[in-house]
């Protein structure tokens, strides 16, 4: 992939990081200039495995970049993580507050109220009482496949809707009981800020898969880069990001009807398509743009695109059949 192959990249869940060293780059005088050449790091972050991949005249230049990036991404799950007992969302979600909220977390947050206001409340981070009660009924019924009672539903229901989070410089606060999920648009948001610093730095011909994929500029070769989707084609990218949303990801049953992107409204699965893509300008806006019209009517998927400032999006139905939509 680093080589000007015009083979599609596929999405993985494994992080990948391509670049190629622009002259732009900042660059020591005291370095001297070498063939290009390729440096890599593997590790894990975000939970899977990880993978970084430059090209640069320069190893000393590109060893740095990386351990930015790896610092980047390390720095951001300690605020994001639902994994980590320690982040300040997990401290957030136990508590019931959070203390001298950071920079990107209010930002974050005040991101996710838009994108609940825009989607009419079909983006909603507080669906976290959900996942906790589909957790529980399917850990304890594992045969099950209808879900929860309404009775439950109803109940988990009551701590469910984004509007109720009190966002102040200095606090962030929720109501008992209520809890977050930053799972649909963190990633995006995350592979955005490493790119950013990837282009603070100089570099371009840049390609971000932090599970969420982001592009800065074309290839080295000049063509877009092609992200191959699963069932629904490709899609050339420069300076774009995609973002995929599918029930899939996180299925409780064999069937996969009952998963993790729930329809703040009823409680249930929702089940419209069996994924959406989102072309966007960044990956934050991808991210939110494609969980959000995965839960939405299908009838509101154009007026989404537009409204949340996406540029394309890919439906694949439950029989496979895939609709292109433009804003």
């Amino acid at each position: 992939m680093m080589n000007g192959t015009s083979q599609p990249v596929s999405r993985r869940r494994a992080i990948t990081i391509l670049a190629v060293g622009a002259g732009a780059a900042l660059v020591p005088a005291s370095l001297p200039a070498t063939p290009l050449s390729r440096f890599e790091w593997t590790g894990t972050a975000l939970g899977a495995p990880a993978r970084i991949m430059l090209q640069h005249r320069h190893r000393a230049v590109a060893a740095d970049a990386v351990a930015a990036c790896v610092a980047e991404v390390a720095r951001l799950e300690r605020e994001f993580s639902l994994y980590r007992s320690d982040s300040a969302l997990s401290r957030l979600n136990r508590d019931g507050y959070l203390a001298a909220p950071s920079h990107d977390m209010r930002r974050l947050l005040s991101a996710c109220r838009r994108f609940g206001e825009l989607s009419g409340g079909a983006f909603d981070v507080t669906v976290q009482p959900l996942w906790r009660l589909y957790a529980r009924h399917f850990a304890n019924t594992a045969d099950a496949v209808e879900g929860p009672s309404a009775a439950e539903l109803a109940a988990a229901l009551t701590l469910v809707d984004y509007r109720r989070i009190a966002i102040a410089p200095d606090r962030i606060v929720l109501p008992p009981g209520m809890g977050l999920t930053l799972n649909g648009i963190a990633q995006g948001y995350i592979t955005d800020r490493a790119a950013d610093l990837l282009r603070a730095r100089g570099w371009r011909h840049v390609l971000i898969d932090l599970g969420e994929i982001r592009a800065l500029d074309d290839r080295p070769d000049g063509r877009p880069w092609s992200i191959a989707l699963a069932g629904a084609g490709s899609v050339p990218i420069a300076d774009q990001a995609v973002a995929t949303s599918a029930g899939s990801g996180t299925p409780f049953t064999q069937d996969g009807r009952a998963h993790h992107l729930f329809n703040p409204t009823t409680g249930r699965s929702a089940n419209t398509y069996r994924s959406v893509t989102v072309i966007a300008a960044h990956a934050t806006v991808a991210d939110a743009l494609s969980s959000a019209i995965y839960v939405a009517p299908h009838a509101e998927a154009a007026r989404l695109l537009r409204a949340g400032g996406g540029i394309e999006a890919r439906l694949v139905d439950g029989f496979g059949r895939v609709q292109r939509v433009r804003a």
